[in-house]
């Protein structure tokens, strides 16, 4: 499985690029916004993501150019009726943290102007991904993206009783300090929830 490709663009195009990793020349879907951050390296050596998609009758190779990004496709795909074209049309139309935005809001509005998408898809999309980027964020304190004080608050949190989810959202609002006063911050406001 293919899962990062290293190399220097050959071709760019909105939704297709082609990648030289040490000779061999690799084509890739992307969305309109991995394409404009692959502009700005279009000389230079660069790291793509890639989603490798093999069925029975082809093989495909999708590219990212960060991480959400990539995750936000895995877990659009596998949505009954989400293929990876219509993953790459939310992926061009949202940024990610945009996409989380319109979820977060239930806008299903917004999630109908993607080229593809229907009532019907978007109100599943809506159902499907519910509470899908707070669990990233989870993820990505468990993994060490926010400090270890934050970490380590939110285990005292979640020793509390309260959800995993609630504590991430919280947490990105908090600033850092001592651990004490990053957990008396968040109650506050997790108080205020209930």
């Amino acid at each position: 499985m293919i899962v990062a490709l290293r190399g220097k663009i050959e071709r760019l195009e909105p939704t297709f690029v082609e990648v030289d990793a040490g000779g061999v020349i690799y084509g890739l879907g992307i969305s309109l916004n991995t394409s404009m951050r692959l502009k700005e390296y279009a000389n230079e050596c660069v790291k793509i993501l890639c989603v490798q998609i093999v069925r029975e009758d082809s093989q495909a190779l999708f590219g990212f150019f960060d991480e959400v990004e990539r995750l936000s496709f895995e877990r659009l795909i596998k949505i009954n009726g989400v293929g990876p074209k219509v993953a790459l049309a939310i992926l061009s139309t949202y940024t990610p943290q945009s996409f989380a935005k319109i979820l977060e809001d239930k806008d299903v509005q917004a999630l109908q102007r993607v080229p593809g998408i229907g009532t019907k898809s978007a109100g599943k999309i809506m159902v499907e991904l519910a509470g899908f980027f707070n669990e990233l964020v989870e993820d990505r304190i468990q993994k060490g993206a926010f400090s270890d004080v934050k970490r380590e608050a939110s285990e005292a949190l979640e020793s509390l009783g309260f959800k995993s989810a609630d504590i991430a959202s919280v947490l990105k609002n908090v600033s850092d300090g001592e651990v004490a006063d990053v957990v008396k911050e968040a109650l506050k406001i997790l108080g205020k929830k209930k």
